[in-house]
């Protein structure tokens, strides 16, 4: 049932922002969430998605990203897998080419349900249904790009992660990727199981940080160094949407969660999903409305129009 409060708000407010409301309901019931790629580099990233088995593609499963610009897309509920970014990549006319670092191996500028090869930083999601989202940012299959999570517009902790140090300069000379556009981790680079976490050392009492890991944690502490790097890597929020910036600047980045969240805004205009500034809309939208801010010189709706969208929001509601 719609609170009592709500129905007088409607009804005391311009027929606009009725239907944004609207809007606002069915879209938010049909995506759990979006997801904001932003480019802070000096360079040009290729940022690949995939989806865990059992979740549905995003529009995309890679695309081209220029300096300076961003990409939005939708996340339905309950949404698993995670997005990367490939560097020095080559694609011609057709979309076919490859990557110097993260490529996915599919020959494509789409990934097409294909991992990256490591090294890549990784940012992996998983989107509650009607709970928490869970989020992390791995250096666990080793690190090509500083990467930051932000979220915005949800509750509990919320708090930024990810790496904004630059690894390949710090990168030991044995794990060091050649041409140095990426740093391996000690698994990839020896494929010992105390460094793998597999076979005599599978469990988090046997698996211990090595001088590898400790060399990435330290450097990046909120990020998984190692397999079982748990108790300070992974985050939680809920009702989010979240930002994934690559080469985000120390200073604006890994803000504190008792910061407010910055908004982000699509500068490319490109993207599968709704224009990122929804957002401040939507919070404009639900601050007026709650504070009964209905001032503004718009033609009231009739009764019979705020009627029926009071019902369609309560069978909204309902679901």
């Amino acid at each position: 049932m719609i609170p009592p409060n709500l129905t007088k708000i409607l009804m005391a407010a311009p027929f606009s922002y009725h239907l944004t409301f609207l809007l606002l309901i069915i879209t938010r019931g049909v995506s759990a969430a979006t997801f904001t790629f932003t480019n802070k580099c000096d360079f040009t990233v290729w940022p690949g998605i995939l989806a865990s088995s059992g979740s549905e593609k995003l529009d995309s499963t890679g695309f081209e990203l220029p300096k300076g610009s961003s990409r939005v897309f939708q996340a339905p509920t309950g949404w698993s897998g995670r997005f990367w970014g490939r560097t020095g990549c080559s694609f011609d006319g057709s979309g076919r080419g490859s990557c110097s670092t993260g490529d996915c191996g599919s020959g494509e500028l789409e990934c097409n349900g294909a991992g990256a090869a490591p090294p890549a930083t990784l940012a992996e999601f998983t989107l509650g249904s009607g709970s928490q989202d869970f989020y992390d940012v791995s250096l666990v299959d080793g690190y090509n790009l500083p990467m930051i999570v932000e979220g915005s517009g949800g509750s509990g902790a919320c708090a930024s992660t990810g790496c904004v140090t630059d690894l390949n300069r710090r990168c030991p000379a044995e794990l060091k990727v050649e041409g140095g556009g990426a740093c391996k981790s000690a698994c990839d680079a020896f494929g010992s199981p105390e460094y793998c976490c597999n076979g005599a050392y599978s469990s988090p009492s046997t698996c211990k940080p090595s001088m590898y890991s400790q060399l990435f944690k330290s450097a990046c502490p909120k990020s998984y160094s190692y397999a079982y790097d748990d108790a300070s890597s992974t985050f939680t929020c809920t009702n989010a949407d979240y930002t994934i910036t690559f080469c985000a600047s120390l200073t604006s980045s890994l803000k504190s969660s008792r910061d407010s969240s910055p908004q982000t805004t699509d500068e490319s205009g490109s993207g599968s999903g709704s224009d990122s500034g929804s957002n401040s809309i939507g919070s404009s939208l639900v601050a007026d409305l709650a504070t009964g801010d209905s001032t503004k010189t718009q033609p009231s709706p009739s009764m019979a129009l705020q009627s029926m969208l009071i019902l369609v929001i309560s069978l909204a509601l309902t679901f």
